[in-house]
């Protein structure tokens, strides 16, 4: 579909929307059933309102129906108060945008409106600074050359200044003109692509005559960029409001399911299927109990012909009852301290990039701690793991080799020498460097030029050129003026065949001024340089050029060039414009045109730039080998500069601890054969003390993820270790998807566009606030400024995430489950017939207040010190493989709340069930075993300390006595004079201290016995700490872990002899850790490896 606007023609502005920009999700009328609509599609949340809805029955409801309707409003309010609060953040921004004074053409004159009242086809003026209001078609600027500059970090991210070119239609337009241009723009539907727009201008007279000019991406000025360097320029508005690219690109990303909740799912769905059981028992068992016993009591009255549903009375009682298993407070719980997690990040000094000036941010803030149970991290190279800060180092020119002793070119006398010497190959090479780039030269006003550049490739080969005296000093429209050596050369720029990642190479064609030969320059990847030399031409040396310098870790790019015939020139330009012009399938059909001039270059040279890895990157690698964590480098660098740095930044090592596989070739049954003998080596050298790497190339991975998809996945398997070299950002992110299929938890890391499918498509994305902008890192779940931070990132608050998670996550139904035991057993005391133990205000409280604010203090919670746990890495290895939350852990948890239950109910009632005592004091009692139990579970199962900590557990604590004494002073409450009364009988104490003591006496018991007899490495770990010595790290404690050895070795078996304590909150290995066979921390990491395979090994 195509849309045509008509420039400054305003009767056809209705058939496009006008340029108001609404990010908001409500309005103020549909607020309430659209946010109630989108709660109520969880199931727990429909779970909750049918159970509240159930206790409007008076006949079923065993409690007041406050009891669930408080609660279920209380979290649903505090839910919606976040959403409407958002929304009117977004509605103020929107507000200030809308509200933006612009200036828009009018019948000739030039008018100020509000930004909300551009019309498609309106031509808007901007002045130096400006921000772009709305997608504009560039038809005038303040150059003669008609060029402006931009600023797109708003957009894409990144920082440098784009070059924005007027069509060559409105060319030499003076501004009276342009209040007077008439035209029509054919352009495509809105799209969010930001690098592409295919469309066409053709002005009317007495403009051009009907003459049809193509446009690109590089005519535009795109909403959200600003005006820079520029006095002003105008556009002609062709998407607006939520139709621009932007506003296309807008939208609410797809929420990421962790491990964690997707494990607090089941085992939700594992206590609704045991709700329903105790449901159905205990209402066929009371139904008897009423047809046999009940009728005969003189006290309970029941008619002897009830209605058709007396016999779902009581189970419906039952299930209400029991609905408390479930707790309905979980989400808010674990919604508030992830909160808090992200904060701790956003906070976090240790993380802050003081050379950016970077802080480290969580995005999202929902997957805190997936970070601990990471097992892959695919990462960028460039600006990744390197600075992304390129020098020229080296090059090679017609066969000779400059750089190569001193290892910087620019130094290199005979370097210097040719160029002194006017020697035509080198200044041939040095013109390539000059011109073949989109670098804009700015001068200052000291007279100083600098250049900005789109990559920092093409920043270094400029640069260096200028340093050679072949100085790039001012761009003039199409005109390009270079000083060399006092002499100035001018050239004008013809055509720009531009860089795409299938073509990997850039041309332009150029007219020189001073002989008026017409020339083709190109330089780009040897596999796309070097082919399409002449025939005849020695390559070989080149060839050698490029294999020496990637073995230096250098990138490398060849130059070439090869003078046009006018006719030729000619007749592939016009076949270059009409393939620019088309609307449909443009870049296809401009590289099929651009293919047809680049062939019989002469290769006159290659270069070579220096990328150095930034500080910190092999310490961090290493360390997070050591927490088992699998690490694949996927580049577009050739095959010897990726493995080079893998060598420099320990993501390798090299012979004969190491040996890389190679998987190459370009037919099917190559790849193939290459394949199997990597597979087959892996399986045999498995038990060998050896790491095993693969590499594989973009060419040989295209076959293999369309082919043989099912081996590769295999060999995915066994490796931990990938190089996966000269991939697209497609691959990039089939790789991503591939092991995530595997069911293992990814992390990606990268700083550039070419990241961002990869980032998004991992279960964590992680952004580099680089060089090459911020679009990776607006795109990323996290952003960090350097990858060392990635270290501190998954080892200390990934970890301390999970655990903490996990804790809070299973208290959450311990506490639920404990007060439902309860009542389950006072209901074999009551005649099985469902009736509640606690009142309303108990049972409400209890949830919302008594137990909810103590244990969301486990944020502050720190098992081991963060020096420690980076000291040891190896620990992570129990979130990794679920070990503190999995069907196990919930088991004892469960276990754990059964018998407390039975503790605080079989004590209360031998101490209060006689005829004197009251129902409601019996209540109480046990609502404070209740309490008092919970206070020392938490105290227990916090690891450290803080005033904050003791003041919610305590302070708690004593909130629940004045909470009471306040309902028991009001004669409506239903519990008037009950608290009044219990604190002053010595009994009430008695119990509650007996009830402490019982129940938590073979608790600690287990807990001590497992901490002092059965310790596992973070017990020993925290004895080191606490007994005030040093705290050595986990090599320096293989003697104190001789004891434990059978322990540890068990993780790495599909069965555990023996069963970790509830107490730890361990007590078996999860289904999750049987997929890992290795976790020995007294072997070295080598020796790990020979059973990588076992380690690895998944059903898929």
């Amino acid at each position: 579909m195509k849309r045509f606007v008509y420039i400054n023609d305003d009767s056809f502005q209705d058939l496009y929307c006008d340029n108001t920009i609404s990010n908001r999700k409500y309005t103020l009328w549909n607020f309430l059933p659209k946010n109630l609509w989108e709660q109520f599609r969880r199931f727990m949340n429909q779970y909750f309102l049918l159970i509240a809805c159930l206790q409007l029955w008076s006949l079923i409801t065993p409690v007041n129906p406050a009891s669930t309707w408080g609660p279920l409003i209380f979290i649903f309010a505090v839910s919606a108060t976040k959403e409407a609060w958002d929304d009117y953040n977004r509605y103020l921004s929107d507000k200030k945008a809308n509200e933006k004074e612009v200036w828009v053409l009018k019948d000739g004159i030039r008018k100020h409106i509000q930004a909300q009242d551009i019309h498609v086809s309106n031509i808007v003026w901007l002045r130096e600074n400006d921000e772009v209001p709305c997608d504009l078609v560039l038809i005038g600027t303040s150059e003669p050359q008609g060029i402006c500059y931009v600023e797109t970090s708003a957009l894409d991210g990144e920082t440098d200044l784009k070059t924005r070119v007027v069509p060559s239609a409105c060319i030499g337009l003076a501004p009276e003109q342009l209040h007077k241009i008439k035209g029509v723009i054919e352009c495509p539907n809105p799209d969010k692509d930001i690098r592409r727009f295919d469309a066409n201008m053709r002005l009317f007279p007495p403009f051009i005559d009907n003459d049809l000019c193509p446009l690109t991406i590089n005519n535009t000025l795109l909403q959200s960029c600003y005006l820079r360097n520029t006095e002003w320029a105008c556009g002609v508005a062709v998407y607006t409001g939520n139709e621009t690219k932007l506003g296309m690109s807008r939208g609410v990303p797809e929420p990421k399911l962790t491990a964690v909740d997707a494990m607090i799912d089941k085992l939700t769905g594992a206590i609704f299927l045991f709700q329903i059981v105790v449901v159905i028992v205990l209402g066929f068992a009371g139904n008897i109990w009423k047809d046999t016993e009940a009728r005969k009591q003189w006290y309970a009255k029941y008619p002897e012909d009830g209605p058709w549903y007396e016999l779902l009375v009581i189970p419906l009682r039952f299930e209400l009852l029991c609905s408390i298993m479930i707790p309905i407070s979980i989400k808010v719980s674990l919604d508030l301290v992830k909160g808090i997690y992200a904060k701790f990040i956003d906070w976090d000094e240790e993380m802050y990039d003081h050379d950016s000036r970077t802080p480290s941010h969580a995005a999202n803030t929902a997957i805190s701690e997936d970070l601990g149970q990471v097992e892959y991290i695919l990462t960028d190279k460039t600006g990744t793991l390197t600075e992304n800060k390129m020098v020229f180092r080296r090059c090679c020119i017609n066969g000779s080799f400059y750089g190569n002793e001193s290892g910087d070119a620019l130094k290199d006398v005979e370097l210097l020498n040719a160029v002194a010497n006017n020697v035509p190959d080198v200044i041939r090479f040095l013109t390539v460097m000059t011109l073949c780039n989109t670098v804009i030269p700015i001068r200052s006003k000291s007279g100083n030029i600098s250049y900005k550049a789109q990559s920092q490739d093409e920043d270094a080969l400029v640069n260096a050129a200028a340093q050679l005296h072949m100085v790039l000093i001012s761009k003039n429209g199409s005109i390009l003026e270079i000083n060399f050596n006092g002499t100035l050369l001018q050239y004008e720029m013809l055509d720009i065949l531009e860089f795409t990642s299938d073509r990997k190479r850039m041309s332009v064609v150029v007219k020189d001024h001073q002989d008026g030969k017409i020339l083709l320059l190109s330089k780009g990847a040897d596999e796309a340089i070097l082919p399409i030399a002449y025939a005849g031409q020695p390559i070989r040396l080149l060839v050698d050029a490029v294999d020496q310098y990637a073995q230096l870790g250098l990138r490398t790019l060849c130059l070439g060039w090869r003078e046009l015939k006018e006719d030729e020139y000619r007749e592939w330009s016009h076949a270059f414009k009409e393939a620019g012009s088309t609307l449909v399938d443009r870049e296809w059909k401009l590289a099929e045109v651009c293919q047809r001039l680049e062939h019989n270059l002469e290769i006159i040279g290659v270069t070579a730039v220096e990328d150095r890895l930034q500080d910190g990157v092999p310490e961090t690698i290493e360390i997070l080998r050591k927490a088992g964590i699998n690490f694949w480098m996927l580049t577009g660098d050739k095959q010897d500069t990726a493995i080079q740095i893998a060598l420099l930044c320990n993501f390798i090592s090299s012979e004969p601890k190491g040996q890389l596989l190679f998987i190459n070739g370009k037919t099917e049954d190559e790849v193939l054969r290459s394949l199997e003998r990597a597979v087959l080596t892996m399986k045999i050298t498995s038990s060998e003390p050896k790491d095993l790497a693969f590499v594989v190339d973009g060419w040989a991975l295209e076959i293999i993820l369309n082919q043989y998809r099912a081996v590769f996945t295999e060999l995915a398997i066994l490796s931990r270790t990938a190089i996966c070299c000269r991939v697209t950002p497609s691959q990039k992110a089939q790789l991503v998807e591939l092991l995530k299929s595997c069911d293992y938890r990814t992390l990606a890391i990268g700083d550039g566009g070419n990241d961002v499918r990869m980032i998004q498509q991992a279960d964590i994305g992680v952004g580099i606030s680089g060089l090459e902008g911020l679009q990776a890192a607006r795109a990323a779940d996290y952003s960090i400024g350097k990858f060392r931070f990635l270290k501190r990132l998954i080892l200390v608050h990934g970890r301390y995430s999970y655990n903490r998670t996990a804790f809070l996550s299973q208290y959450s139904f311990y506490k639920s489950l404990l007060i439902c035991f309860i009542q389950i057993f006072f209901s074999f005391f009551s005649g099985v017939s469902g009736t509640s133990l606690f009142n309303s205000i108990s049972l409400m409280a209890y949830n919302v207040f008594y137990t909810s604010v103590p244990v969301v203090t486990v944020v502050l919670d720190k098992d081991l010190t963060e020096k420690t746990v980076l000291q040891n890495p190896q620990i992570l290895f129990y979130c990794q493989a679920g070990r503190l939350l999995n069907p196990s852990t919930f088991a004892g948890w469960f276990g754990r709340s059964l018998y407390h239950a039975l503790v605080v109910f079989l004590i209360t009632v031998h101490a209060y069930a006689d005829e004197k005592s009251e129902m409601e004091e019996l209540s109480m009692v046990a609502l404070s075993g209740c309490i008092w139990l919970q206070a020392f579970v938490v105290t227990m199962e916090m690891n450290s300390f803080t005033i904050l900590q003791h003041l919610a557990i305590w302070g708690n604590f004593l909130a629940f006595y004045f909470i009471n004494f306040i309902f028991s002073a009001m004669p409506s409450a239903g519990m008037y004079t009950i608290m009044f009364r219990l604190c002053r009988q010595p009994s009430y104490w008695i119990t509650v201290v007996i009830i402490v003591v019982v129940g938590m006496g073979p608790v600690l018991a287990l807990k001590y016995f497992r901490y002092m007899y059965r310790s596992s490495a973070i017990n020993i770990l925290q004895q080191a700490e606490r007994s005030r010595g040093p705290i050595f790290s986990m090599g320096g404690l293989e003697s104190q872990l001789k004891p434990i050895e059978k322990d540890v070795a068990s993780l790495s078996t599909s069965q555990s002899k023996f069963r970790n304590s509830v107490c730890e909150p361990l007590i078996s290995d999860s289904s999750t850790a049987t997929r890992r066979s290795t976790f020995d921390f007294l072997q070295p990491a080598q020796s790990r490896l020979s059973s990588s395979y076992l380690r690895n090994y998944k059903d898929n």
